[in-house]
C-alpha cells in the first residue's frame, strides 16, 4: 500500500460524504445456486473448472442480472467475497452471480481474466430459462481487480477480442457497467503514490506487470507502451460500449484516484455516457483480503450501495 495519496481531483465529478446508515436489506426471499460451472478453460497447462454463484430473487418476472466480479490484486479471485452488497443488490430485484476467473497465480493473464468474465455473460444467458434471467438486461459490477475486468467487458462491447470458449451463440454484451475503484491505464496505476510504492508497482514481475505479461516476464507496462494500451479499457472504447459509473475513495493507497478520472475523460471522449463519484476520505474499498475489514465499511454504506443501484435500476430497470 502507498504511504502518501495525493489529493484527487473532483472534476466532472459528484462526491459522496460516506455518512449515515449502513445498507439495508428487506425481506426479499431469494434461491442461492452454488458451485456451477460455467466454463473450463486451461491454466498452467491443465483444464480448470471456474464456478459462479448465484443468486435469484423470489419474485415474478425475468430478472436483470448482475455479474459480479470481485478484486483480489489479480492473484485471487474468491467467489465468496462481499456477500453482504451482492445480496443487497440481489434484494432490489436482481438475479446477482459471482464468479471466479483466471488469475496470475496460474500463469494466467489479464486476456484470460476478461475471457472468463464474457464466458459467464454468454452461460447465464444460456440457461437463463434455468434461472430466470432476462438476457436483454445484463450489467458487469466489479471491485478493484474485478473492476477493471469490468471497465475491459463493457469497454469491448460489440467486438470479437476475448471471445472464447462455451456458448459463443450467445452475446457476451453488457448494457451497464459498475466500476468500483478499479485499474484502468495500468501504466500510471500508481500515479499518485509515493515514489517507493511507485517503483514496487512498475517493477518487473509485480502484480501488475506480472497479469499483463505472464510469469517470469521482465517487461513493464512502463517501458512497453504498446503492451500497456493494449490492457486499457480506453482503448476499446467507442459506440457500442456500455454506460460506466465509476467509484472510487479519495483516500485510495491501493489504485490511484486518478485513475478513475483517467478513465472517466476517455469515456467522455468518445462519446460513452459516464459518471464518476468520489468517495469522500474513504479508502480502497477491498482490503478484507488484505486484512482491513474496516476500510470497506464507507462501501457499504446506503448512501454509495444506493447509487449504484439507482444506476443499475436507471439501466437495466429492476
Amino acid at each position: 500500500m502507498a504511504k502518501t495519496v495525493k489529493p484527487t481531483s473532483t472534476r466532472s465529478s459528484t462526491v459522496i460524504t460516506p455518512d449515515g446508515p449502513q445498507m439495508q436489506c428487506t425481506n426479499t426471499e431469494v434461491t442461492n445456486h452454488k458451485d456451477i460451472t460455467y466454463s473450463s478453460p486451461k491454466a498452467n497447462g491443465k483444464k480448470v473448472d471456474l464456478k459462479l454463484d448465484l443468486q435469484v430473487p423470489q419474485t415474478a418476472g425475468k430478472k436483470p442480472l448482475v455479474v459480479y466480479i470481485t478484486g483480489g490484486g489479480f492473484v485471487m479471485a474468491d467467489k465468496s467475497a462481499n456477500l453482504g452488497e451482492r445480496t443487497y443488490v440481489a434484494d432490489q430485484g436482481y438475479a446477482v452471480a459471482s464468479i471466479e476467473y483466471r488469475t496470475e497465480t496460474t500463469g494466467s493473464t489479464y486476456k484470460d481474466g476478461v475471457a472468463d468474465v464474457k464466458s459467464a455473460i454468454r452461460y447465464l444467458r444460456a440457461h437463463a430459462d434455468e434461472y430466470g434471467i432476462d438476457t436483454n438486461k445484463v450489467a458487469v459490477w466489479g471491485q478493484s481487480a474485478g473492476g477493471y475486468l469490468a471497465a475491459m467487458a463493457g469497454a469491448t462491447n460489440g467486438t470479437k477480442e476475448f471471445v472464447t470458449g462455451g456458448n459463443l451463440d450467445q452475446s457476451s454484451d453488457v448494457q451497464a457497467v459498475v466500476d468500483e475503484f478499479g485499474a484502468g491505464d495500468l501504466a500510471k496505476i500508481a500515479d499518485d503514490f509515493d515514489a517507493a510504492t511507485k517503483a514496487t508497482y512498475m517493477a518487473p514481475g509485480s502484480f501488475i506487470n506480472a497479469y499483463v505479461f505472464g510469469p517470469g516476464s521482465t517487461k513493464t507496462v512502463a517501458t512497453d507502451p504498446a503492451a500497456n494500451k493494449a490492457a486499457d479499457p480506453a482503448t476499446y472504447l467507442g459506440s457500442s460500449s456500455a454506460p460506466f459509473v465509476l467509484l472510487q475513495g479519495s483516500d485510495d493507497h491501493i489504485i490511484s484516484p486518478s485513475q478513475s478520472l483517467i478513465l472517466l475523460d476517455a469515456l467522455k471522449a468518445k462519446g460513452v455516457e459516464a459518471t464518476r463519484y468520489v468517495v469522500k476520505g474513504a479508502n480502497h474499498g477491498d482490503m478484507s483480503f488484505l486484512g482491513d475489514v474496516k476500510a470497506g465499511v464507507p462501501w457499504s454504506t446506503q448512501k454509495v450501495m444506493g447509487t449504484i443501484s439507482g444506476f443499475l435500476d436507471k439501466k437495466l430497470g429492476s
